[in-house]
């Protein structure tokens, strides 16, 4: 089958974070589902297509899920090429993977084009590496939000050893602070609070576990906002790291 839509991760917001494969789909496009958080500076690449917000963003009024696939068939079905245009990567809590299984189950080609997630935009573009030796050898992506309440199991987190990067957590600062230190993360554990990642006007706050949500009261943080929890949010790139990470790397044997 021929693909006539494309799922584009937009990045986390800098335009110039678009990737090369992105704007040649845009370049294409003939409708574009433009979700809310995208820089509407990428449209630049698409002036020929018909754009259609189809916001989506935590604690407020959204477009429902089966609308905006709807749209997509329909615009498919007219033999349109459709861009469905998204912040960060389509498949790390953008429903890529939904959309492609219903628009597969109803007939209908698509290529997902791969963005940069915001947590990874968001931790280098403060100086912290999510991982480092000596100090944090893997990642784990994670959501605080989600539709049916149920909660990710934070007590294994808190014990895998991992840089934690929590997508949409802000509303929910106090529980997974009181979560991860129920699960034995100790409460000094380096926290890097930082919003509108990649942007002009990024900011982030830095703080520890137990501290995190009094700090980001004082420090006014406002969705959207990445948290990077462990021992690499005290580094900033390319500085020495943190002496906690210096005192975890093994020793070297003595020749």
């Amino acid at each position: 089958m021929e693909t006539n839509v494309w799922l584009i991760g937009a990045g986390p917001g800098d335009p110039e974070l678009l990737t090369l494969r992105a704007v040649k789909a845009l370049r294409r496009a003939e409708v574009v589902l433009m979700d809310d958080l995208v820089n509407p500076e990428v449209l630049e690449h698409c002036p020929q297509a018909r754009v259609i917000r189809v916001g989506k963003r935590g604690g407020c009024r959204s477009t429902p899920q089966d609308f905006i696939q709807r749209l997509m068939l329909r615009y498919a079905r007219q033999g349109r090429r459709v861009a469905r245009l998204k912040g960060g990567d389509p498949c790390i809590f953008g429903r890529g993977g939904e959309e492609a299984e219903w628009l597969s189950r109803h007939g209908v080609a698509c290529e997902v084009v791969s963005g940069i997630t915001a947590g990874l935009a968001a931790a280098t573009g403060s100086g912290i590496p999510l991982t480092l030796r000596g100090a944090a050898r893997g990642v784990t992506l994670v959501t605080a939000h989600t539709e049916d309440g149920s909660e990710p199991a934070w007590e294994a987190l808190a014990r895998s050893g991992t840089t934690l990067v929590v997508y949409m957590g802000v509303a929910r600062l106090e529980a997974v602070s009181a979560a991860l230190l129920a699960g034995g993360l100790p409460g000094d554990t380096a926290v890097a609070m930082i919003e509108r990642a990649s942007l002009a006007d990024q900011r982030e706050c830095r703080s520890t576990l137990a501290a995190m949500a009094a700090d980001a009261r004082a420090f006014g943080l406002k969705s959207p906002a990445i948290l990077v929890i462990g021992a690499v949010a005290a580094c900033r790139m390319f500085g020495i790291a943190p002496q906690s990470v210096e005192a975890s790397a093994p020793a070297r044997k003595q020749a």
